[in-house]
């Protein structure tokens, strides 16, 4: 049996890659999905390239709860039930040190990034299934510091707090909730954070933030991925309350 038969999941932030590769995966395992993003170009790109009928997809801005609300209903809608909630959403904001960085940006991504993540539990969880599960995005910025990346540092640590409160208040219901803390993953996100440490030097910054890492190179978003379906299958049933860290060795250095 596949490991998702029958379950219905929500992917916010789904046309972004990891959202993407993890409805493929989703799919794959027998899932049906509702992607959900801010652009509705971006989604039917998606939705074709995915070439699914058990995918479908909803347009929302994840820092509107009447959006949020309206994602979670019109899945209920079409699929009848939610038994997994990918809360991924997320933007990097800018690479600047603190005392440079607008505060319009740093409200930007806390926004998105915190409130759109709260939002999403808080009325995704009412009408989840007993017995499911909740992924959120963090990264290992949600537990560790670097430079330029405050708005992104913190609104990830915040994250992992929204994922530890709402672990126990699910907890009755068996519903699992989890955070995945990648480290720098091979895609969109790190080629503006690449080309915002030193612009016009993006390759050599990936080159130096690969050779910090002890496996030696970024994340694959399939890599990513692929612990999201872990996370999201009954082969997790007693994890709750856990960061997945997925980052070729940073966090022991």
């Amino acid at each position: 049996m596949k490991k998702l038969e029958n379950k219905v999941a929500i992917i916010t932030g789904g046309a972004g890659s990891i959202g993407k590769i993890t409805a493929k995966l989703f799919l794959d395992e027998g899932a049906k999905v509702m992607l959900v993003d801010l652009t509705e170009d971006a989604l039917k790109a998606a939705v074709q390239e995915l070439n699914n009928d058990r995918v479908k997809y909803c347009l929302a801005d994840v820092t509107k709860a009447s959006e949020v609300k309206n994602y979670v209903d019109e899945t209920v809608k079409m699929f009848g039930k939610i038994d997994t909630f990918f809360n991924n959403a997320g933007i990097e904001g800018i690479v600047k040190p603190i005392l440079d960085y607008p505060e319009e940006i740093f409200d930007e991504v806390i926004s998105i990034n915190v409130k759109g993540a709260w939002l999403g539990n808080k009325y995704a969880l009412p009408q989840m299934n007993d017995g499911g599960s909740i992924i959120m995005t963090s990264s290992i910025s949600g537990i560790l510091g670097s430079t330029n990346l405050s708005g992104y540092i913190i609104s990830k640590h915040a994250v992992i707090g929204i994922m530890r409160a709402t672990t126990i208040e699910a907890a009755s219901r068996k519903i699992r909730v989890n955070t995945v803390n990648p480290g720098p993953v091979n895609n969109r996100m790190m080629r503006s954070i690449e080309e915002g440490e030193v612009a016009g030097h993006a390759d050599e910054v990936k080159r130096h933030l690969e050779n910090t890492i002890p496996f030696g190179r970024y994340a694959e978003p399939i890599e990513v991925a692929k612990l999201v379906l872990f996370l999201a299958s009954d082969d997790s049933q007693y994890i709750t309350g856990t960061t997945q860290i997925i980052d070729g060795g940073i966090a022991v250095q």
